[in-house]
């Protein structure tokens, strides 16, 4: 398989083993569901009944009031009161083994491929760490929703990308499923593709 390099006639040559597998959404939606959950701290806490302070002396008589019975101003169903259900510390971790990661990496990445989504340049060369330098290098390219993938962090580069809405750079290191399913088109440079083949094979 083969890809146009951006900005002249010369190809890349693609890993079908990478980038032409069959689109498996059971398996990005389970992976992307396992990443976002992996970042939540699960550390909501309530109280119960039984935790709240007060309530240990009964407010009235059971009888003879007219009232309603009541055994504690701390129940559920009193303003100020313990939860009924209440939310405890918990994790939200799913486990996600490295073959199920990397396959549903390959997975998105052919799918980018198939859609015309993937982008793919010689590199991204800033003289000086200038938004503008950026934004006019994607303007050319037609890019605008874009997460960058360079081989290593560039300094520069992510100076420059910093204060563009719908743009971000992340080094394949840091590369993701979130990140992949969250922009309209993905930049990487020929020796993040190499790097990735290498990664996944």
């Amino acid at each position: 398989m083969k890809i146009k390099i951006a900005g002249g006639p010369n190809e890349l040559q693609l890993s079908d083993a990478t980038f032409g597998i069959e689109y498996n959404e059971a398996l990005v939606h389970q992976v992307v569901v396992a990443y976002r959950n992996a970042g939540r701290s699960g550390a909501k806490a309530q109280l119960t009944k039984a935790e709240v302070r007060g309530g240990g002396k009964k407010p009235w008589s059971q009888k003879g009031s007219g009232q309603a019975r009541a055994g504690s101003i701390r129940s559920p169903i009193w303003v100020g009161g313990g939860r009924a259900f209440a939310a405890k510390p918990r994790s939200f971790e799913q486990k996600v083994n490295r073959k199920m990661y990397s396959g549903a990496l390959r997975s998105m990445l052919s799918e980018l491929v198939r859609q015309d989504r993937l982008v793919v340049t010689n590199g991204i060369d800033l003289e000086a760490p200038k938004t503008r330098l950026l934004a006019a290098q994607l303007k050319s390219m037609s890019l605008s929703n874009v997460l960058i993938v360079p081989e290593a962090i560039d300094e520069k580069l992510f100076l420059a990308a910093r204060n563009l809405p719908h743009v971000d750079v992340l080094p394949v290191t840091a590369l993701n499923p979130l990140a992949l399913a969250s922009y309209d088109k993905v930049l990487m440079t020929v020796g993040a593709i190499k790097m990735i083949e290498e990664r996944l094979q």
